[in-house]
C-alpha cells in the first residue's frame, strides 16, 4: 500500500492512533506494544494540525489499485458530532474492494469532495475525496482501515502474532514509528495530577469566566530536548498564550501544563481551542486539540 494522504509526516501531519493489537486483552497496544491507540480502535489515523488546511484541502488517495465498493457523501463536517450514530461514525466514506477479500476503508472525508462512484476503477493515489470532519470525529483526520474476508488487519502488522514481533508490513514504504507521543491533552482550571489524568478527572469541557485557563499535556517516552509546546485561542481567534517547554529530564510518563488566571473582566464566553504539540528538532511527533466553553 501506497501512503493514503497528500501530506508530510512529521511535518503537517502525523499518525496519531495505530490498530489495537490488544482488543479483548485490557489496555490498548499499537503493534510495538506501545500506547499509541485506543481501546478496540480498528484503522490508522492520520491527523491534520490545522483546521485551516481544511478548506484549503487534503487530499486523501487510494493506497492500492482497487475497484469502488461504496461512498457516503451526504454529512456535515461538523467537530460537535450532531447526528452521528453508530452506523455512521465513518462520516463521508469511500470503500474500496482490491480482491481476494482484501478492501480499504477510508472515513471523515469533507462533505461535497468524495470524487469516485460505485463500480469504478481506481489506481494507487487516484484521489478519493479531501480530509473533513464528518463523522465521529473533533479534529481534522483521515481513518482509514483494512480488512481481510471482513477481519481487520492490521497494515504495520498482518500477521496478527503478538505486538511487538518484527515483520514485513502491507506498506511500500512503511512509515516511520515513534514511540514518543502523547497519551491525552486537555483543558483543565488547575493543574492536574497525573493521579487525575489516569482517572480521567482532569479534563474540563466547561468553566465560569472567572476561572482559570490551563492546558496540559501527558507525553510517554519523551527524549532529552524534545519540545512540548501548549497554548489555547479564545472564541475571537486571539491566543491567550502559548508556552514551549523543553523537557530536559524526561521520563516514562510525564505531566506539564501552562495557563492564565482570569482577566480582571473574566473570560469572553464561547469556544476555546487548546494545543498540544510535540517537536524533536522542529519534526512533529504527536499534536491534540482540545476544546473548553466559557459560558
Amino acid at each position: 500500500m501506497s501512503l493514503p494522504i497528500d501530506c508530510t509526516l512529521g511535518a503537517n501531519c502525523y499518525i496519531e492512533d495505530y490498530v489495537d493489537n490488544n482488543p479483548a486483552k485490557g489496555p490498548q497496544r499499537d503493534y510495538t506494544c506501545g500506547p499509541h491507540s485506543r481501546d478496540g480502535h480498528k484503522g490508522t489515523d492520520f491527523a491534520l494540525t490545522s483546521f485551516n488546511d481544511l478548506d484549503s484541502g487534503v487530499s486523501v488517495l487510494a493506497a492500492a489499485d482497487g475497484t469502488v465498493l461504496r461512498t457516503r457523501d451526504s454529512m456535515p463536517d461538523d467537530k460537535e458530532m450532531r447526528g452521528v450514530t453508530s452506523q455512521n461514525a465513518c462520516g463521508n466514506a469511500v470503500l474500496l474492494d482490491h480482491g481476494n477479500g482484501w478492501s480499504t476503508l477510508y472515513c471523515h472525508l469533507k462533505q461535497g469532495t468524495v470524487a469516485v462512484a460505485p463500480g469504478q476503477i481506481v489506481r494507487s493515489g487516484t484521489y478519493l475525496g479531501d480530509v473533513g470532519l464528518s463523522g465521529q470525529t473533533n479534529h481534522p483526520h483521515l481513518h482509514m482501515s483494512v480488512t481481510k474476508e471482513g477481519k481487520i488487519v492490521d497494515p504495520f502488522h498482518p500477521s496478527g502474532e503478538e505486538c511487538g514481533q518484527t515483520q514485513a508490513t502491507l506498506w511500500e514504504s512503511a512509515p516511520a514509528y515513534d514511540k514518543t507521543g502523547f497519551l491525552t491533552a486537555g483543558f483543565s482550571s488547575k493543574v492536574p495530577t497525573l493521579s487525575e489524568i489516569r482517572k480521567g478527572d482532569a479534563h474540563l469541557s466547561e468553566t465560569r469566566p472567572d476561572a482559570p485557563i490551563i492546558v496540559f499535556g501527558h507525553v510517554a517516552y519523551a527524549q532529552p530536548g524534545d519540545v512540548l509546546t501548549l497554548s489555547a485561542t479564545a472564541p475571537n481567534g486571539q491566543e491567550i498564550f502559548v508556552r514551549e517547554i523543553v523537557l530536559e529530564n524526561p521520563k516514562i510518563s510525564q505531566m506539564q501544563a501552562f495557563g492564565r488566571k482570569p482577566p480582571a473582566k473574566g473570560w469572553q464566553k464561547g469556544e476555546y481551542i487548546g494545543k498540544a504539540r510535540l517537536t524533536r528538532d522542529d519534526r512533529l511527533i504527536g499534536h491534540r486539540f482540545s476544546y473548553l466553553t466559557v459560558k
